[in-house]
C-alpha cells in the first residue's frame, strides 16, 4: 500500500516521431508515473484517439486513482489520430464496404514494430507488468483487432462504444449479421488468444436499430461479441467484463466517466 510519501506522481510529456509505416509524424501524449522506489511492477496502456485525453483530464484521473490506492503504476500512451483516421483504424486486411480501414495493417505494423520498441527505449521507467490496449468507437474496434492478433504483446483490451458494426456489406445490399467483420474474425480464429476483455456501451450510444428488436445496434453488436467469445470458451466475469452505462452517449464525456472503472479493472493493485 502506498503512503502519502510514496504515491506515484503523474508526469505528462508530448512526443513526436516519424512512422515509416504510416508515412506521417505521430504525436503521443505520455503519462508516466514518477516518484517510484524502482522495484514496483509498472504497467502499460496504449490508447487510440489520444487527442481526447485532454478532455478526459487523464492526468488528474490517474493521480486520483493513485491517491486512492486503486491502481498500480501505469504508463499511459495516448496515440493521437491523424487525418486518415478512418483509413488507419479498422480490422487489419479487412476494409469495410466503403473501403474504410484500408491502412489498418499499416497501423498495426506501426503499433507493434515501431511504437512498442519506442516506448521501451524512450520511457524512463521499466515496463514489466500488464499491457493493455484500449480505444473509443472505431479506435476501440482497432484496439480489439490488434490485441486479438498480438496476444504475445498484450494481456487485455478495453473497448468503449466499439464500432463492432464494421461490416463488408451495406445495409441495403443484402446485409446479414454474418457480414460483421470482427465477429467473423473471432469465429475464424483457431486458437484462443490469452487476452481479457473489457467492453462498454451506453444506452444512448445511438438510435439505430436495424433488426427492430428495440435494442440499439451498438448494444446488440457488443453483446454479440461477448456471445462469440463465450462460444470459444471465455468466461464471464473472469475473462470478459461488460459494462452498459445507463444514459451513456457516444461521446468523450461518457467514456471519461467509464475510464476509471476500466483502469481499475485492468491495473488494480
Amino acid at each position: 500500500m502506498y503512503t502519502t510519501l510514496t504515491l506515484p506522481t503523474v508526469i505528462k510529456t508530448t512526443r513526436q516521431f516519424k512512422s515509416a509505416y504510416l508515412k506521417r509524424e505521430v504525436e503521443l501524449e505520455i503519462f508516466s508515473p514518477e516518484n517510484l522506489f524502482g522495484n514496483e511492477r509498472v504497467n502499460l496502456l496504449l490508447l487510440n484517439d489520444g487527442q481526447d485525453l485532454a478532455q478526459m483530464d487523464m492526468e488528474n484521473m490517474l493521480s486520483e486513482l493513485y491517491e486512492k490506492w486503486k491502481i498500480e503504476p501505469t504508463v499511459v500512451i495516448g496515440i493521437k489520430a491523424g487525418n486518415d483516421r478512418v483509413l488507419e483504424y479498422g480490422v487489419a486486411g479487412k476494409p469495410d464496404f466503403k473501403k474504410r480501414g484500408s491502412k489498418a495493417q499499416a497501423y498495426t505494423d506501426f503499433v507493434i514494430k515501431e511504437l512498442l520498441p519506442y516506448v521501451q527505449s524512450e520511457v524512463d521507467v521499466t515496463i514489466n507488468g500488464r499491457r493493455a490496449f484500449a480505444g473509443f468507437s472505431l479506435g476501440g474496434l482497432t484496439a480489439f483487432d490488434i490485441t486479438w492478433n498480438n496476444d504475445n504483446y498484450f494481456d487485455a483490451v478495453g473497448v468503449f462504444s466499439g464500432s463492432f458494426w464494421w461490416r463488408k456489406k451495406d445495409l441495403g445490399a443484402g446485409y446479414t449479421d454474418d457480414d460483421r467483420i470482427l465477429h467473423q474474425m473471432i469465429r475464424d480464429t483457431k486458437t484462443n488468444p490469452a487476452v481479457k476483455f473489457w467492453l462498454m456501451t451506453g444506452t444512448n450510444d445511438e438510435l439505430a436499430d436495424r433488426n427492430h428488436n428495440f435494442i440499439i445496434d451498438s448494444i446488440d453488436d457488443t453483446i454479440d461479441v461477448v456471445k462469440e467469445l463465450m462460444k470459444k470458451g471465455y468466461k464471464r466475469p473472469h475473462d470478459i467484463f461488460y459494462y452498459e452505462m445507463v444514459g451513456g452517449k457516444h461521446e468523450v464525456a461518457t467514456w471519461a466517466k467509464a475510464m476509471p472503472a476500466f483502469l481499475t479493472w485492468a491495473f488494480a493493485k
